[in-house]
């Protein structure tokens, strides 16, 4: 059977370029893959681009209120069978694109790789993040160093080269706003000890 795949990481963690060498492995072995990102993530335009300077254009974006699960089967239809659709981004899909992920490695035999991260500048899940951690069937962490050398966790926020911790979830980096890869500690420090508190759970 094949999998849905979810491999995470804090900022500069690598995702672009795993998720390349990925499709790179794959291709090598003579077979087709599928890149996709949503919409929603305008750096680069319609590419999928690696800090070490290497690039590769998607097959297609997904929007929000798209159906990817119909989106792909369109695509697979006008070309060559795939043998894997990897996803950059995949924090940004919804809940609903995410279990159409899970349908097409589960359902239609297609394994799927996806690459995002976990929280925002906040430490809030992503809602697609949080979905691929509820259903994937691999989870793999990307690890990364805070300035300091520990262990990077977090999402520093920045604008003007100052920490933000309030505003929109979404915010591009290097359109909208700079990122910095955090330790716990590092990130702390930098909120003044501010940690966004996990919902009450309700008791029925």
């Amino acid at each position: 059977m094949a999998k849905l795949y979810f491999r995470y990481g804090a900022m500069n963690s690598g995702k672009s370029t795993a998720l390349l060498q990925a499709a790179y492995n794959y291709e090598e072995r003579g077979q087709k893959v599928a890149l996709i990102k949503p919409s929603v993530d305008t750096k680069g335009d319609e590419k999928i681009v690696s800090r070490l300077g290497v690039s590769r254009a998607v097959d297609f974006t997904v929007a929000p209120d798209e159906d990817l699960h119909l989106k792909f089967n369109l695509y697979r239809a006008g070309g060559d069978p795939v043998d894997c659709l990897i996803v950059d981004e995949a924090q940004f899909l919804t809940e609903a694109q995410v279990d159409s992920l899970f349908r097409i490695a589960t359902l239609d035999g297609i394994p799927v790789l996806a690459y995002g991260i976990r929280t925002d500048f906040q430490t809030v899940a992503f809602p697609g993040s949080r979905r691929l951690l509820e259903v994937a069937h691999s989870l793999e962490e990307l690890k990364t160093i805070c300035r300091c050398g520990k262990k990077a966790m977090f999402n520093g926020r920045k604008l003007g080269g100052v920490y933000v911790f309030d505003g929109d979830q979404v915010a591009i980096d290097g359109a909208d706003a700079e990122y910095e890869s955090l330790c716990g500690l590092c990130y702390l420090a930098e909120s003044r000890g501010q940690l966004t508190p996990a919902p009450a759970a309700t008791v029925a």
